[in-house]
């Protein structure tokens, strides 16, 4: 019988394996024109699931050749298995044997794969692309390396993927090969095209997703009876419960937004907040997130570049509001106002427990038809205004597929388990709060406990410990807050495993006090409310037992690897022509999460979106490197820079200088004037407890580029912040204008 297998025809073992696979997958295969049949040819990819080799043979028309790590080619039982395929063994270490196997095999035309990284993914990311291939490719001629990605098999059963990752049902996967690569291409070239590659292979899938209401609903019918969310206020529900009163709400909302697509939506970080935002959605509405704190202004200006006639809102939170010194009064006096206390008076018991009934006991595609309107993907999901810490804040559609598409590429990074809650704390109007700490964990199934004041460090401490939160993201400002709030006990947050800071640059001071206090780190993040928002992200290193080194997941300094699915571009700004590894330039990102656009704004649009290869990319306005590894350093904003007697200078630079000379409790912002002799000059304000006097002489002492030191100084009861916490530059130079003038 053994001997009968070994003379059987290659062929025929593949379509038997095809078919044996084909019981439990759908493979999808794109980009087999870029293979040529007249040369040799290296396959170079992903490595996620042990099956990685079985379905990329499934997926190429001809006989390939695996290179394999020793170790498991070496294994009785598999060994005259890979034999009969001419798999090619190698060490960790590299053999010169092997690589010159691999040489002499493209050279007589023969299809040859090997997976860089080396090992399996741990963590559902790229790992570093070791170099031997290089070696095998140098006497190589006639060849050529075809990229290739697979997409889906991180979920599986044979990855290392969490067990609650593994019980996804998709099964769709996909093989997607790139466009040939020169065959001396180097590692660093090798991987850019893979991360590429990575974008039109998720841009596929995101296609075959459902749009956020209706993966909702399939998501709180499998939470059940479970905790789904808590907040601050004491509410709690479960997966069922918060069903129940998103219908509910829907039901009371419906004949008053009939005739209207956005509708405006100005709730806390709640369950309320949350129940709101799906009424909506599963109305098939478009929720506009106001930012309350962005001043009466741009308010007016929002509501009216987005057609807002009605806005969704709760009597007490805007009472609260008020006493903070956000009084909404002007800003909501020509749209109709619904508020949640006066929905839920005329809201029926008995109804509410028939509807409770029906979702307890109906499975999830009745209630989808019963109570939740679809959307197409390509419909605006939600609309979020930019910060408006340059200007004039931007409406910023994102679709359906945006939105589902960056939560599956969060979701892979997570890799959650089944004991893990997360923290909401952001405000839902920021794109990081509603993506990230709202929508997410609704459809992905994680428990989220809610606290509406980011800055309440002792409040949140609170929710953490009550409900053992496992994650936590906020921005730098925040965790500055909570490092120095002094009820905030280091057992508060024991139970935390992932600690994720985006949102603006996180100073290596808060992170070394935060990790002091509390003994974690925090990992920082990287994105725009037009990414959707999450572009890259910095994960937790994992030991790799088979060869007891860590598979790098981060790099201080750094804002990480850009997330499966999304890639980084850097360019000259003037020319948009691609920078060498390590050049500092214009940084672009492109992924299925990059907005539809401005609302009424198409010039704007244009000027911001570029297509290049086929991809979409978003103009950041950021400068940035990328290392060899594909982790992305921010140097600046390009509009945060000041020409002073000519030369082009830093304003980030210049503060990032300055802050090693300041007192714990001490922060500064520089903000750049016009000036008749120089051109413009630089001006320093300073919040905190040194004396102006004292920080002159310290910044004389470290000896800047005289261009660096402002020209003059002024101290300040408090820096302008915007509501995320952000810095508010175009406040902070209209207080240095005022201060300057004065």
């Amino acid at each position: 019988m053994g001997y009968t297998f070994i003379k059987l025809p290659q062929s025929l073992i593949r379509y038997v394996v095809r078919m044996i696979i084909g019981f439990k997958y759908r493979l999808h295969v794109d980009g087999l024109k870029n293979i040529e049949a007249d040369k040799g040819v290296l396959l170079l990819g992903n490595h996620v699931s042990f099956l990685d080799w079985a379905i990329l043979q499934m997926a190429y028309p001809e006989q390939i050749r695996f290179v394999m790590e020793r170790s498991y080619y070496e294994k009785w039982y598999l060994k005259p298995f890979f034999d009969f395929f001419g798999v090619i063994p190698i060490s960790s270490r590299g053999s010169k044997t092997a690589l010159s196997l691999v040489t002499e095999a493209l050279n007589r035309g023969e299809t040859v794969a090997l997976f860089p990284e080396g090992h399996l993914s741990r963590n559902g990311h790229l790992g570093v692309f070791q170099r031997g291939f290089e070696l095998a490719t140098k006497e190589a001629d006639n060849a050529i390396i075809v990229p290739f990605y697979l997409k889906g098999l991180w979920e599986d059963n044979f990855s290392y993927a969490s067990k609650k990752m593994k019980r996804n049902k998709n099964k769709d996967i996909s093989v997607t090969f790139g466009e040939a690569l020169d065959i001396h291409s180097d590692a660093v070239r090798v991987k850019k095209a893979v991360f590429d590659l990575s974008v039109q292979s998720w841009q596929a899938y995101a296609e075959t997703l459902p749009c956020v209401q209706k993966a909702w609903i399939a998501s709180a019918k499998e939470a059940g009876s479970k905790l789904c969310m808590a907040d601050s206020t004491g509410v709690e529900v479960s997966g069922e419960r918060f069903a129940t009163g998103t219908f509910m709400i829907a039901s009371a909302l419906k004949s008053s937004v009939k005739n209207t697509q956005n509708v405006g939506v100005l709730l806390p970080t709640s369950v309320g907040g949350s129940m709101g935002n799906m009424a909506l959605l599963s109305l098939g509405k478009t929720g506009v997130n106001l930012n309350y704190s962005s001043g009466t202004e741009s308010l007016l200006h929002a509501l009216k570049i987005a057609n807002i006639t009605t806005v969704v809102s709760s009597k007490q939170f805007v009472t609260k509001l008020k006493a903070k010194g956000f009084d909404m009064t002007e800003a909501l006096e020509g749209v109709e106002v619904i508020y949640l206390e006066e929905l839920k008076k005329k809201m029926s018991k008995v109804k509410g427990l028939l509807t409770l009934g029906l979702v307890k006991f109906l499975p999830a595609w009745v209630l989808s038809l019963l109570y939740v309107k679809g959307a197409n993907l390509d419909d605006t999901a939600a609309i979020l205004f930019s910060s408006g810490s340059e200007g004039t804040p931007k409406g910023i559609e994102l679709s359906h597929k945006n939105m589902m598409g960056n939560i599956k590429q969060a979701i892979t990074l997570i890799n959650p388990n089944d004991e893990d809650v997360m923290l909401g704390t952001l405000p839902i109007f920021h794109s990081f709060g509603l993506t990230v700490t709202t929508l997410l964990p609704l459809i992905e199934g994680i428990p989220v406990v809610c606290h509406p004041d980011p800055t309440d460090g002792f409040g949140i401490g609170k929710m953490a410990a009550r409900y053992e939160a496992t994650m936590l993201f906020a921005t730098a400002t925040f965790f500055r807050l909570y490092t120095r709030n002094k009820k905030l006990h280091p057992l508060m947050f024991s139970h935390l495993r992932m600690v994720i800071a985006g949102a603006e640059k996180l100073p290596l001071e808060i992170r070394e006090a935060f990790k002091s206090k509390f003994g974690l780190d925090i990992y920082e993040g990287y994105g725009a409310t037009e990414t959707t928002p999450v572009a890259s992200i910095n994960i937790p290193d994992v030991l790799m037992q088979d060869s007891w080194k860590p598979q790098i997941g981060h790099k201080v300094g750094t804002v990480g690897l850009p997330v499966p699915g999304s890639s980084f571009k850097i360019v000259d700004p003037e020319h948009f022509e691609e920078l060498a590894t390590g050049e500092e330039g214009m940084i672009l990102i492109g992924g299925t999460q990059i907005m539809k656009g401005y609302i009424g704004d198409e010039q704007k649009t244009a000027s911001v979106i570029k297509e290049l290869d086929g991809i979409r990319w978003y103009v950041t306005g950021d400068k940035g490197r990328l290392d060899e590894d594909g982790f992305l350093t921010i140097v600046d904003r390009y509009s945060r820079f000041a020409k002073v007697a000519g030369e082009m200078v830093s304003l980030g630079l210049v503060e990032s200088e300055i802050v090693k000379v300041l007192g714990e409790n001490d922060q500064i912002a520089i903000s750049a004037l016009p000036d008749a002799k120089k051109g413009e000059k630089l001006v320093l304000l300073l919040e905190g407890e040194m004396e102006l006097d004292t920080l002159k002489e310290q910044i004389k002492a470290i000896e800047m580029n005289p261009l660096f030191v402002p020209s003059e100084y002024y101290k300040v009861e408090e820096l302008p912040k915007l509501g995320t916490g952000k810095a508010d530059f175009k406040g902070a130079k209209k207080l240095a204008l005022l201060l300057s003038e004065g």
